[in-house]
């Protein structure tokens, strides 16, 4: 007897099960429609850069009213329902939380991703156009693993996205929406690029 396809189509889970489940889960997970996506993990170059940016904006808004959250704080992007987890968020001003349990946020005014080979081409275009609905959001940064190379996207006065980048190890990106900038050369202290190129070839092979 041969097997028989399903019909049956796959059930959706509700945002609520899908909190439940990712708050007793041991691997992250982004939600959209009804649908969870497991998240990868992250290499040494990608832990680096997003280290040595938490701590050199941390240090830069000692004082201030604008504060980031780095990695496991999830961000729900209300107007479509995505849930997913910025490498990098900052807050200006009291933190807005979904619930009680103050794990999602819900109001960031800067988001910051390192880009990988795996998550580039979402980054760049279907999250970001989620992250374009987000009231709150006036800056969107997109930094390079394999290159010494920083991107970042200002929303404008007129509501025009700008769009400039900086490749100059001694350059300095500047954060207008928490009054701070991005050192390149604090940003890749470390970091080798060559590794990571070696490790994506692998990748491909």
């Amino acid at each position: 007897m041969e097997n028989e396809v399903s019909t049956q189509p796959k059930r959706r889970i509700t945002p609520e099960e899908y909190l439940e489940i990712e708050r007793k889960a041991e691997r992250r997970s982004e939600y959209l429609d009804g649908e969870m996506f497991l998240m990868s993990g992250a290499s040494l170059e990608h832990t680096r850069i997003n280290r040595n940016i938490t701590v050199e904006l941390g240090l830069q808004l000692r004082g201030s009213n604008c504060e980031i959250f780095a990695i496991d704080l999830r961000t729900k992007v209300s107007p479509t329902g995505l849930y997913t987890y910025p490498d990098i968020a900052a807050v200006c001003g009291e933190p807005q939380c979904e619930d009680e349990h103050g794990d999602t946020l819900l109001n960031p005014i800067l988001i910051i991703e390192v880009l990988s080979t795996s998550t580039e081409s979402y980054d760049r275009g279907k999250k970001f156009a989620h992250y374009r609905t987000l009231t709150t959001l006036k800056e969107y940064v997109l930094v390079s693993q394999y290159e010494c190379r920083v991107e970042k996207f200002t929303l404008t006065e007129n509501g025009v996205w700008s769009y400039t980048d900086c490749a100059e190890p001694s350059g300095l990106v500047e954060l207008t929406s928490i009054g701070c900038h991005l050192s390149l050369a604090r940003v890749y202290d470390k970091v080798d690029f060559e590794r990571a190129k070696r490790r994506l070839e692998q990748k491909k092979s």
